[in-house]
């Protein structure tokens, strides 16, 4: 296990990290999410040992190892921007932690066949990485990676130079590939849909913070607080600000939500009521939805969805709907959504009641 105590970075004045506190199992997948700049990488260099927080500490499996440099350390780490040795061949790039462990000619063959495979690297192990696609390099810093047999194995953004197919198939490839090594197994990303993707726990970060923990569908379906859910949310959350008195809750331009059931019993009061884009329906009947009626902006289409952004009550919103629909900026348009998956804070941004249906 790893577990992170504490732990906080300062750069001179300026505050990287701030007080972290993780546990995280051997062979789990634990995905750390948030924007650029939230922390990300900087939370990952202080895992592998490359920096030293300049408080807490950091233990793998119940040994102190704060400011044991990575060098003393198992640890793999692969960057979106790949880090490969350029004079030698891919097939040497994959073999070289093998060969600094001391291994026999048949293990690296066989581990560097079976990574190789995996990667679709095997045309090209006599190349060296300069007579690579960017694809390609990536691939054999993964590759690399695979076959250390690492107790940490850190990756940060991996997959962002891949075309999407290959993509696709790592996300998916990956996680069990790693997990089955007993590896703590960490994941870097700047998206919400690759976080479900993957699966297992996420950290959601923000400036620095970690926000929540836990598993990667509980936190996006009850986010902590409006941070949460804000930074597990692609296109943004829409942000509604409304007041609850009695059975409804309204807005100054005359938006009235029935309060569902299991919403009931909050005190009334003002609220920030949170509904994530694709739950906005448009077109056709809403079938009893609650209406929501706004200005169009602008509009685009993505293939087999619509992005909407229009105004509602001096608040930008964004629907995601299926299909092409072509609506021009300026046009009103009445959305519709289900109240039973509202996301409701308090003031404070804290949540005060998740939703009824786990709507994914």
């Amino acid at each position: 296990m790893l577990e992170l105590i504490d732990v906080s970075r300062k750069v001179g004045a300026e505050k990287h990290i701030t007080d972290v506190s993780l546990k995280l199992a051997r062979g789990s997948l634990n995905v750390l999410l948030g924007p650029t700049l939230a922390g990300k990488t900087t939370l990952m260099r202080l895992m592998a040992g490359l920096d030293r927080p300049t408080s807490g500490r950091i233990l793998m499996d119940g040994k102190d190892v704060t400011g044991v440099p990575v060098r003393r350390r198992n640890v793999a780490m692969v960057y979106q921007q790949f880090i490969n040795y350029p004079a030698m061949t891919v097939y040497e790039n994959i073999a070289s932690p093998l060969r600094i462990a001391g291994k026999s000619k048949d293990e690296i063959e066989t581990a560097v066949a079976k990574a190789a495979k995996l990667m679709k690297l095997e045309p090209y192990l006599q190349r060296t990485p300069l007579n690579l696609s960017g694809g390609q390099q990536q691939r054999t810093a993964l590759a690399r990676a695979l076959v250390k047999n690492a107790e940490l194995v850190l990756l940060d953004e991996p997959l962002a130079n891949l075309d999407y197919k290959l993509r696709e198939e790592l996300r998916e490839e990956l996680p069990r590939l790693f997990a089955e090594t007993g590896a703590v197994f960490v994941y870097a990303t700047t998206e919400p849909t690759e976080a479900l993707l993957l699966g297992g726990n996420t950290a959601t970060l923000s400036e620095g913070r970690v926000t929540q923990y836990g598993s990667t569908t509980d936190i996006y379906r009850r986010p902590d607080d409006l941070v949460t859910a804000r930074t597990f949310s692609d296109p943004p959350l829409n942000v509604l600000a409304l007041t609850k008195s009695g059975g409804a809750l309204t807005s100054r331009s005359g938006l009235r939500v029935p309060v569902p059931a299991h919403f009931a019993s909050l005190s009334d009061g003002a609220y920030q009521v949170g509904i994530r884009p694709h739950h906005l329906s448009f077109g056709g009947s809403l079938g009893g939805r609650t209406e929501l009626r706004a200005k169009v902006v602008i509009s685009e289409v993505t293939g087999s969805e619509t992005f909407i952004h229009a105004d509602w009550d001096e608040t930008r919103i964004v629907a995601l709907v299926s299909g092409i629909h072509r609506v021009e900026p300026g046009d009103a348009v009445v959305f519709g959504f289900d109240p039973a998956v509202m996301l409701v804070f308090d003031g404070a941004g804290r949540a005060v009641s998740a939703p009824a249906r786990l709507a994914a």
